[in-house]
């Protein structure tokens, strides 16, 4: 039996699998809007056949976009948009959806990749950036307003409304962004974080914003549907968050009713040496796993299904989120059920392309 294709429960909702779609920023939003872009994006990586479809980094605010062109989930607009979407993609498939929430704080206001490297200066429609202080992310990038005290009770909010809107659209799981440098990750990072009140300085105070928007997602968001937290497992800087610094993170969160971690790293600086190859992260989420006991996800260039069936049966993490290798292969379950020997639904349109497949009644 593949332990990869073993179900698993969060709270009261069942991944039928192991295996989590990543989010991956799509800068194909108009306005915060989901597009034609995504319908097609989202719609066809959720016949899968994965456990659970994580939609892209959705800001809370339009300051909080990474760019001009990335989703949000702020207003009504940006509501029935993506709503839209998921709604076409459920009459399809019963896949499990999540979205992550995220504030891109200092590194927001970006051109997009294939228009960049650079950032958007407000006449040309972007925005003052925000952070925990006066610090640049790299030379030439503007220098963000510290946050006040109102800055934070703003975003505290906007996390608050955007919980709710998920809610409304019937969204499964809920995933707070920590991680790479944006909002919440430059809080808990010394490289970002020079606060001399009680935001910085030690970790429990550096952890006092980041675990209010946990709390607030907590209290908004209903009490049968899990909530989890993607952290940097280390900054790969030694001026950064370390091993230890994630795992004590991870343990407040744990204590606050955390469901899941999805562990990743790097983003809060330039410079760091980061030894970047197949399961690189994979250490720093066994660590967080063995520290709290609470279901966490491993993350980044895991291709191989033999690679990912071993990380979850020898116990390293309980799932494996897959990102580019499912850009490249939006089949990816289908063939690892295949080489892994497990019999996977897909849709009875493609019945006749999948081989060890069961027929489901999806779509009928």
């Amino acid at each position: 039996m593949s332990k990869l294709f073993e179900s698993i429960d969060l709270r009261q909702v069942t991944l039928p699998n192991r295996i989590v779609i990543a989010p991956m920023c799509e800068f194909s939003a108009q306005d915060g809007c989901a597009s034609d872009w995504h319908m097609i994006h989202i719609g066809h990586l959720m016949l899968s056949g994965a456990g659970l479809m994580m939609i892209e980094a959705t800001a809370v605010e339009p300051q909080g976009r990474i760019t001009r062109e990335c989703l949000g989930l702020y207003s009504d607009e940006s509501e029935a948009a993506l709503g839209r979407v998921i709604e076409v993609a459920r009459k399809h498939s019963d896949m499990p959806v999540g979205v992550q929430l995220s504030h891109a704080g200092r590194k927001a206001s970006t051109l997009a990749p294939w228009d960049g490297p650079g950032h958007v200066a407000p006449a040309d429609g972007g925005w003052p950036v925000i952070g925990p202080s006066p610090l640049p992310f790299a030379e030439g990038w503007p220098v963000p307003e510290e946050m006040t005290r109102a800055d934070m009770d703003r975003v505290l909010a906007a996390f608050e409304d955007a919980a709710r809107r998920c809610v409304r659209l019937g969204v499964d799981v809920i995933e707070l962004h920590g991680a790479h440098g944006y909002l919440v990750s430059s809080f808990l990072s010394p490289i970002a974080n020079r606060r001399t009140d009680r935001y910085g300085g030690s970790l429990n105070n550096r952890m006092t914003f980041p675990l209010e928007v946990f709390e607030v997602l907590r209290e908004a968001w209903p009490k049968d549907r899990p909530l989890g937290v993607r952290l940097n497992g280390t900054d790969w800087r030694d001026d950064g968050i370390t091993p230890a610094e994630a795992v004590a993170f991870a343990q407040a969160l744990a204590r606050r009713s955390c469901d899941f971690f999805d562990v990743s790293s790097g983003g809060n600086g330039l410079g760091a040496k980061i030894p970047s190859g197949p399961g690189y992260q994979v250490p720093f989420a066994t660590q967080v796993k063995e520290a709290t006991g609470v279901p966490t996800m491993a993350v980044g260039l895991i291709r191989s299904p033999y690679h990912a069936e071993a990380i979850v049966a020898t116990g390293q993490a309980d799932m494996v989120a897959i990102g580019r290798g499912m850009l490249n292969d939006p089949r990816w379950p289908w063939h690892a059920a295949e080489i892994l020997g497990h019999r996977i639904r897909v849709p009875p349109q493609y019945e006749r392309a999948a081989t060890q497949a069961d027929i489901p009644s999806w779509g009928r």
